[in-house]
């Protein structure tokens, strides 16, 4: 199972309130409780016997702290830091010196100590009172100044002697962090990855988990300022946000609106993608999709309201391979989508386009897919399913959009 980490101001008395729940359904034989002691105790009780205190360490492990004081400890600290509290932080630290160089919100965040945690969250006065502190990892504080965009923050790291990785190109390129991108360029930084691979960055923007499609414009219209020789191709184009390019691919190819692209062609070799296919992260498959398909993963609202205008199918069928899985219309990749996990909007906006121009609420198609970096990466198999049904058996539960769901029942979806 996989563990949770504390992301945001966490009230320590629910903590309290879980592990008391956690001892409770694990003394009633509950499966998920008795999964969980197994993963995270070190010797796991039998339930009679069990007392609060093996509940709270399982949870903390759950949370990636050795222990419940050191729980505590780091949910406390954290708290402070989100609150820029800066007396509040330094008198954490000096009552416990380890604090300054352990993982304020477990052991495997990759938000670091507080130095580095303080610049994650954008805690200013925090940073301001921490950075004179000698002994701390300034790498990774920059690290995270620079995935941030956090520039002022960078700067004075940087005029304490911390200085860019040679892959430090790839942190902006994850999280699409353009300001970031753009601080790499004009200090001279390079744009590659730690073997030298140019193209490795550019993979990134396009098989990553992150969806802003401004940010990630953006982030590609700097490469292509740095002299980077993109393809000229609809997917590209299609990446890269320009309009412009597939009216020009669309005067050569009427028919782009219903034409199908594997998934070497969505994330092409040649641009740092990998050969590993589950490597590129969305929901539901795109291999073998149209333009209109991919819009509803990589949250491409305005491209989706042309294509839909110059005529795009919206129950065009993604290719069916030999063992009979593919089929599905856009809808399908509107209820499961990469887009859906990390959406800060309710993503309701281009299933009304879709279904407004006739997609279908009760097609059908099979589907098989697996989600990498999750709790459960096995495949899973959907069988003649309509996007509804789809979207309420799918195991991976963030990338699922409920609000879809309701409107496509409200449809008339079964």
């Amino acid at each position: 199972m996989s563990r949770q980490r504390i992301l945001a101001p966490t009230s320590f008395t629910r903590l309290r309130t879980r592990a008391r729940e956690l001892l409770i359904a694990y003394r009633a034989g509950e499966q998920h409780a008795g999964a969980l002691f197994v993963e995270f105790h070190h010797a796991p009780p039998v339930p009679e016997k069990t007392r609060l205190a093996d509940a709270r360490l399982v949870l903390a492990r759950v949370h990636g702290f050795p222990s419940w004081p050191r729980l505590k400890r780091g949910i406390g600290l954290f708290n402070a830091l989100c609150a820029d509290d800066a007396d509040a932080v330094l008198a954490a630290i000096r009552a416990c010196p380890a604090l300054l160089d352990e993982r304020v919100n477990g052991a495997t965040s990759n938000w670091g100590p507080p130095l580095a945690c303080a610049v994650q969250v954008g805690s200013a006065r925090v940073f301001d009172a921490l950075l004179p502190i000698p002994g701390q990892d300034l790498q990774w504080a920059l690290g995270r100044a620079i995935l941030t965009g956090r520039i002022e923050m960078a700067l004075k790291l940087m005029k304490k002697g911390a200085t860019p990785a040679p892959d430090e190109v790839m942190g902006p390129c994850e999280s699409l962090n353009v300001k970031g991108l753009e601080f790499l360029v004009e200090i001279g930084a390079p744009l590659h990855d730690g073997t030298g691979d140019a193209t490795a960055p550019i993979g990134l923007l396009l098989e990553g988990y992150a969806r802003d499609p401004q940010a990630k414009h953006a982030c590609l219209a700097v490469f292509d300022k740095q002299g980077f020789a993109f393809p000229d191709t609809p997917i590209m184009a299609f990446h890269r946000g320009r309009i412009d390019l597939l009216k020009s691919h669309l005067a050569d190819d009427p028919d782009l609106p219903q034409r199908r692209f594997s998934h070497r062609d969505i994330y092409p070799l040649e641009l740092g993608c990998h050969a590993d296919k589950s490597l590129a992260l969305h929901g539901t498959p795109l291999d073998g999709t149209t333009l209109l398909h991919m819009c509803m993963d990589f949250d491409e609202g305005e491209i989706a309201c042309w294509l839909i205008d110059k005529g795009a199918d919206t129950n065009m069928p993604a290719r069916v391979e030999a063992d009979g899985f593919g089929g599905h219309s856009a809808l399908f990749n509107a209820v499961v989508s990469q887009a859906n996990r990390v959406r800060r909007q309710d993503g309701t906006m281009m299933t009304r386009r879709l279904l407004d121009n006739g997609a279908n609420v009760n097609a059908r198609a099979s589907i098989r897919k697996a989600i990498r970096f999750t709790e459960d990466e096995s495949v899973h198999e959907y069988r003649a399913v309509t996007p509804l049904a789809y979207g309420r058996a799918f195991h991976a539960r963030p990338w699922v959009n409920e609000s879809v769901l309701r409107l496509v029942e409200a449809r008339g979806g079964r």
